[in-house]
């Protein structure tokens, strides 16, 4: 009986086999109508036909050559159709019952055919049970293989998609620049994952006008693109255009939404968004363009722009786990390129009022020509709160200042403003550089009490130096700054080169400011004419990588050889210390001192008596003669005779007076006391009261300043236009 039913299986299977396309049709048909949602994957649909006319000439082949099933292998285009099952994300459960339902229905087939080839049904029967045992082992071993396939390929595409996640977290956001950001996540996905990335940013984003609600048809701008084709042809903006899409197309939706979209394109064209002209419609057909992921970058809740996936190289369609996995790599570079946006934001406006607190000019001073530089670090730190200043200070001397608050960013900067209005403030009064900075110190003390306990630790250091071109001498005092390089004038040797000595002061150098308690220095020291100062903040010399004593040495070689004005001397020291980007920021003030010509300074000492006030008067009054300053002689007289008479009354011996001539005309007057006269208001019937008023009115400025060895009265007033 058993060669009976193998002859007569034989027979069937040679009788089906002229019907065999015949029988795929119907097999095709029946599953189409059992499962037509998968006929909407092209390349699954194109496939089938292959696989299911295998399957069909494989089982017609055991039977009619009487192959043992065990020995029978899954067609190689099963395998593939179950590798496009994966591939496309269509469950393994769907993938089981397309098989299934495939060889039922070529089963049902072949036992509908037994009937015309014998009426023996014992035969059939026999045959039949055959027919399914046969069958059944056939669709288990073929079912192995074919769920293999399927895991197998999952698992790759899932391998393939950890390594570009994987790769998208190392390569995405690797600065803080915005567009660079933006270009990483085009790099990152174009090639194994779609075949043309563009990134659009809302211009208003760019232009750091917050970021509210998309409109219908909002400006963006082509911030980067990456194209497996040279050149991007397949892009129609260029990069850094500006541009707009309709209002109702899919962009449109997706910015205004906030929600992702897969855009299939038929084969009937592209949509109009994406194709503006016939010309660009075909080519984009013949390019084979097919689907297109629209994925809004949203970071905080702000939408930020668009960036769009599109596939037309890659034969295989973007899924729905495409879009997931897009959507992850969009919101990671969406989260970067706001921290890109917020960062510049912030380094921009920080920067801004950082060189609006900066000196804007030079000012008009002649003891000293200086050059300064500011550099703001090329780190993410930030803008840092360093700063300079040039102060004109009473007698023709001159304040120089340099100082660096610890911190970055906009506190830092705001910190630097205020510490540099109180050192103007304090050297307005006149004080020795170790009494500004105490008073500094202690203005630093009441901003840390009054921060916020998170806001961090207020600090900051400070050298400040007087510099007065009469005598030649340098005042100075640190609170914990590195100290200035000094270079004194060239001295030539025969017909060797001139060069000049250059040294680093030595003397002690106080506490950083806020740290309270501790006194601060002044060291004073003689300085020839023309040589120069040069005073810098620790980003100039100090660095990660470099050594601080290398970067000195350069900086003395740079000075010991700089006959060039300071202005050439600052780039000369910035281009040798400093790379591209320097890491911290960088203050550098360069001053070439010069010394009031002896003639323009006239020196009268006066004895505690009022008689010598007529005498201070006559000195007076030949002085101005000899400098053609006859017309400004009975203003500066009743000054110098009001000031004397202070002198001589309130305050002790010894006195002296002194005429400066240099862009103004200073009267000033000496003595040994520490009282300083007050400006008020005299009554009606007062003797006395009103010589300060007069001196005020007469004088373009004047003031009091404070030595050790008592204190100056002085009165500026402003030279006849013919004679500066």
């Amino acid at each position: 009986m058993g060669t009976d039913v193998d002859a007569f299986l034989s027979r069937l299977a040679q009788e089906l086999r002229p019907r065999a396309a015949q029988s795929v049709d119907v097999l095709l048909e029946g599953m189409r109508s059992e499962l037509p949602e998968l006929w909407k994957y092209e390349d699954v649909a194109a496939l089938a036909l292959e696989e299911t006319t295998a399957h069909v000439n494989v089982f017609l082949d055991m039977f009619e050559h009487g192959l043992d099933v065990n020995e029978v292998e899954a067609p190689p285009e099963a395998l593939e159709l179950s590798r496009r099952f994966a591939q496309s994300g269509i469950p393994l459960s769907k993938l089981l019952r397309t098989y299934r339902l495939g060889h039922m229905s070529l089963l049902q087939l072949m036992q509908a055919e037994a009937p015309r080839l014998t009426s023996d049904w014992e035969l059939i029967s026999a045959a039949s049970i055959k027919l399914i045992a046969v069958a059944f082992e056939y669709v288990d071993r073929g079912s192995e293989e074919v769920v293999a396939a399927y895991q197998e390929e999952r698992d790759r595409r899932l391998q393939r998609k950890l390594i570009l996640i994987n790769e998208a977290s190392k390569r995405i956001g690797t600065t803080l620049d915005t567009a660079r950001t933006a270009q990483e996540l085009a790099d990152v996905g174009t090639g194994e994952f779609a075949d043309l990335i563009t990134v659009d940013l809302l211009d208003s984003v760019l232009r750091e006008e917050g970021t509210p609600p998309p409109a219908d048809a909002p400006t963006l701008r082509r911030i980067a693109q990456h194209s497996v084709l040279s050149g991007c042809p397949d892009s129609a903006v260029a990069t850094g255009a500006r541009h707009t899409y309709p209002a109702g197309s899919e962009p449109a939706h997706a910015l205004a939404t906030g929600q992702p979209l897969l855009c299939r394109v038929t084969a009937s064209g592209a949509p109009a968004w994406l194709a503006a002209s016939p010309d660009r419609r075909d080519f984009l057909r013949t390019l084979g363009l097919h689907s297109i992921l629209l994925l809004p970058l949203q970071a905080r809740g702000n939408t930020l722009g668009l960036a769009q996936f599109f596939r037309h190289r890659t034969a295989t369609p973007f899924d729905e786990d495409d879009l997931l996995l897009a959507q992850e790599i969009a919101a990671r570079a969406a989260v970067y390129i706001d921290n890109a946006r917020r960062y510049t934001h912030e380094r921009a406006t920080a920067l801004t009022l950082q060189r609006s607190l900066l000196p804007q000019r030079a000012v008009e001073q002649s003891a000293v020509v200086t050059a300064a530089r500011y550099l703001p670090s090329g780190s993410r730190a930030g803008v840092g709160g360093d700063w300079y200043d040039v102060i004109p200070l009473s007698g023709a001397r001159v304040a120089l200042v340099v100082g660096d608050v610890v911190g970055r960013g906009l506190h830092a900067a705001a910190t630097m403003g205020r510490l540099r209005t109180a050192v103007r403030a304090f050297a307005d009064i006149d004080l020795m550089p170790d009494e500004l900075l105490t008073h500094l110190d202690d203005v630093v003390i009441r901003l840390q009490r009054e921060e916020a306990r998170d806001a961090g630790e207020t600090s900051a250091t400070c050298l400040y130096a007087i510099y007065d071109p009469v005598s030649r001498l340098c005042s100075l005092a640190s609170a914990g700054h590195v100290l200035p390089a000094i270079a004194t004038p060239p001295a030539a040797h025969g017909d060797a080169p001139a060069s000049r000595s250059v040294d680093f002061p030595e003397m002690p150098i106080g506490p950083p400011l806020g740290l309270g308690g501790l006194p601060f220095e002044t060291t004073q020291f003689e300085l020839s004419e023309g040589s120069l100062l040069a005073l810098f903040t620790d980003g100039l010399i100090e660095s990660r990588t470099g050594d601080v004593d290398v970067a000195r040495a350069v900086l003395r070689d740079v000075l010991a050889r700089a006959p060039m004005p300071p202005e050439e001397i600052c780039d000369q020291l910035l281009a040798a210390l400093l790379p591209s980007r320097p890491a911290d920021d960088v203050a550098l003030l360069v001053a070439r001192t010069r010394a009031l010509d002896p003639g323009h300074v006239a020196t009268l000492p006066l004895p505690s008596d009022p008689a010598a006030v007529a005498g201070a008067r006559s000195f007076t009054s030949d002085t101005l003669t000899t400098w053609g300053l006859e017309e400004l002689a009975f203003a500066t007289e009743l000054m110098v005779s009001e000031l004397v008479t202070n002198s001589i009354r309130y305050g002790k011996s010894p006195i002296h007076l002194r005429l400066i001539l240099q862009d103004t005309l200073t009267c000033e007057v000496f003595d040994s006391s520490s009282t300083a006269p007050h400006l008020r208001r005299a009554r009606t019937f007062d003797e006395g009261g009103r010589g300060l008023l007069l001196v005020a009115q007469l004088a373009e400025r004047w003031g009091t300043r404070h030595s050790r060895e008592g204190k100056v009265i002085w009165a500026e007033q402003v030279l006849p236009d013919n004679i500066r």
